[in-house]
C-alpha cells in the first residue's frame, strides 16, 4: 500500500478529512466566526515575529487546507513555500484555494519527508505536533530538511485549555492536547537544537461567542507583556528553534 493510501486509512485522520468533506475546510479556516479570524490572526503575526521568510525557501509541515500557508506566503514573502500535510481531504482544498501563488502543497508523512538534507532555510510547525503519536520525531525530521523550525503549539500552561481538551467534543473528537513548553524546548535540545527565542501568544478563544472575542482581543495586548500572565492566560507559546548539530 502506498504512502499516500496509508495515511488516508489512518484513523487519526479522519475527524479532518471529514471536516474538509462538510464545510471545503477545517472548521476554524471555512466560514470562522469572529473568534477563530482573530485567534488564528494572532498566530500569522506571531509566527512573522519570530522569524523573517523574506527570501528564503519554506515548509509548512502541517499546513491543513493551506489558509495560514496562504497567509504566511502573501505576508512573509518567501522565495519558496512548500505545504505538506498527512490529510488528502485538506490537500486537495488548499491546491483548490492557491490562486496564482507558486505555493506546492503534497501529501506526506512528517516523520518520513520526501526532501533532501537542508531542502530548506526555515521548517514551519504552526498546532501540529499536539496531533502527533510521535512528536518528537517529527521534530527531529524537520531539523533534518531545515536549520530553524518555527514552532507554534497550544499554551500547556494554560487551565482553561486543559478544561477544553477534557469536556470539549470538538476537542475530543480531533485529538486536541497541549504540551508544556518546557516539554517542547526539551525535544529540540534531544533532536539536535537549542530554541533561540520564544514568547507567549495569543488570548482569544476558538469557536467563543464574538463579545468575548472582543473582549479578550482588547486586553491581549497587555496580558502578553505581563510575565507570570503570559505563561498562564495565553493561548500558544512561540518557539525559534535552530539546529546545532546534524540529527542522528
Amino acid at each position: 500500500m502506498s504512502l499516500k493510501n496509508r495515511m488516508a486509512d489512518d484513523p487519526s485522520f479522519a475527524p479532518f478529512n471529514r471536516d474538509v468533506e462538510k464545510n471545503r475546510g477545517y472548521l476554524y479556516t471555512t466560514r470562522a466566526r469572529l473568534s477563530s479570524q482573530l485567534a488564528n490572526r494572532r498566530l500569522t503575526q506571531a509566527a512573522l515575529e519570530i522569524v523573517s521568510l523574506g527570501g528564503k525557501r519554506v515548509v509548512d509541515i502541517g499546513c491543513g487546507d493551506g489558509t495560514y500557508t496562504r497567509d504566511l506566503f502573501d505576508e512573509g514573502r518567501p522565495a519558496s513555500l512548500h505545504g505538506i500535510d498527512p490529510a488528502a481531504g485538506g490537500i486537495k482544498v488548499a491546491k483548490g484555494n492557491t490562486g496564482t501563488r507558486p505555493i506546492v502543497y503534497e501529501v506526506q508523512s512528517a516523520y518520513d519527508l520526501s526532501f533532501d538534507d537542508n531542502s530548506f532555510d526555515v521548517a514551519h510547525l504552526r498546532g501540529v505536533l499536539h496531533h502527533m503519536d510521535r512528536p518528537f520525531d517529527a521534530i527531529k525530521e524537520a531539523f533534518r530538511v531545515a536549520p530553524i523550525l518555527v514552532i507554534i503549539e497550544p499554551n500547556g500552561y494554560n487551565p482553561v485549555l486543559k478544561l477544553l481538551e477534557r469536556y470539549s467534543s470538538y476537542h475530543i473528537s480531533h485529538g486536541e492536547k497541549s504540551y508544556p513548553p518546557r516539554l517542547l524546548d526539551r525535544w529540540v535540545a534531544e533532536s539536535g537544537g537549542r530554541v533561540a527565542a520564544s514568547h507567549w501568544a495569543g488570548l482569544v478563544p476558538f469557536f467563543c461567542p464574538d463579545w468575548l472575542a472582543k473582549t479578550t482581543k482588547a486586553v491581549e495586548p497587555l496580558i502578553e507583556r505581563l510575565p507570570l500572565l503570559k505563561r498562564i492566560c495565553c493561548a500558544v507559546y512561540v518557539s525559534l528553534a535552530v539546529r546545532t548539530k546534524t540529527s542522528q
